[in-house]
């Protein structure tokens, strides 16, 4: 099944003529699910990959440039004529935001479902779980670990068919677990293996919580607001250094880590250096660039910058 990051949104709290205000969507197999949703999300995605039916708002926290292209969103949702329910999830306080909302949005024709999450609450869709965390922000803030269940062990066709299970159906039906010819699947079955995991950081300062979602997480969304030189800003204002988001990447033992919330402070290329000089796999995604996650044993994790010639009126970027 496929699994990859679109980077909508990748600026700060302030927007600039390159970076939107931050937006993430996941997409796997069919699903999409979006995480966090600034001001312009929509257009950022009707100019690049469409506006699509997502089942799923995952909001870190709530402060205006992480939700405020929602209402819009909704409305346009209303406007194509969905039938579908939205869930939406987000911290405490996420109802009341919504609900102030409602003279903007109007009624839908389709179901909104509203879920306030805490820390460890989990949302299970299909065979993957999402689960809230509790991160360091200024009021509640939630980060998202996105894992797939554990995937069956490979068959090892030539044992099973030496054991008497001839090629064909019953191959299919031993890989199932069942018993065929009394040879039993883990007989001819590898190990179990780890299905892919993606933690999101949301806004938040350096927290062990997220270092523990992240063990050996494929890609480690993270925010990098500040430079090392503003760390005690970064303190203040509980955001991260990329030195710190790259030490947490390093600690964790992830495969990939992808920056975000660049400052309008920053050209972009000095918070990707310094993560560089710390964890070397680090990535600083522009706008519409795709993050593309194969299973471990196929290849890495790879950035996949967007083509600005498919972007039509998409500005150009240097960093």
């Amino acid at each position: 099944m496929d699994l990859s990051v679109f980077f909508a949104g990748t600026a700060g709290s302030v927007p600039t003529a390159r970076r939107g205000l931050p937006a993430v969507l996941v997409r796997r197999g069919g699903e999409r699910w979006l995480f966090d949703c600034g001001e312009g999300t929509q257009r950022q995605l009707i100019r690049t990959v469409g506006l699509p039916d997502v089942e799923c708002v995952f909001l870190t926290h709530l402060h205006a440039d992480h939700w405020l292209g929602l209402p819009g969103m909704l409305k346009s949702f209303e406007l194509r004529d969905r039938d579908a329910p939205l869930d939406i999830y987000g911290p405490a306080g996420t109802q009341q935001m919504l609900e102030s909302m409602r003279r903007v949005i109007g009624r839908t024709t389709y179901s909104i479902r509203l879920t306030e999450l805490s820390g460890g609450d989990e949302v299970r869709r299909d065979d993957c779980t999402i689960t809230a965390l509790e991160v360091r922000h200024r009021g509640p803030s939630l980060g998202y670990a996105v894992v797939e269940d554990v995937r069956p062990g490979r068959l090892d066709a030539d044992l099973a068919q030496e054991l008497g299970v001839p090629f064909g159906p019953e191959l299919g039906r031993l890989q199932r677990g069942e018993t065929v010819n009394g040879v039993t699947a883990d007989q001819v079955m590898g190990p179990a293996r780890p299905g892919r995991k993606i933690v999101l950081s949301g806004d938040t300062a350096p927290c062990d919580i997220v270092k523990v979602a992240a063990h050996d997480a494929d890609l480690l969304i993270h925010e990098a607001t500040f430079l090392d030189e503003e760390a005690e800003r970064a303190r203040q204002t509980g955001h991260s250094t990329a030195r710190q988001a790259a030490e947490l990447a390093r600690d964790a033992g992830a495969r990939m880590l992808a920056l975000t919330h660049v400052s309008t402070r920053y050209a972009g290329f000095e918070i990707r250096d310094e993560a560089r000089a710390v964890f070397e796999r680090t990535e600083l995604p522009r706008d519409f660039d795709t993050i593309e996650i194969p299973f471990p044993e196929k290849s890495e994790p790879e950035l996949q910058r967007w083509d600005p010639e498919r972007a039509g009126s998409a500005p150009p970027v240097t960093d």
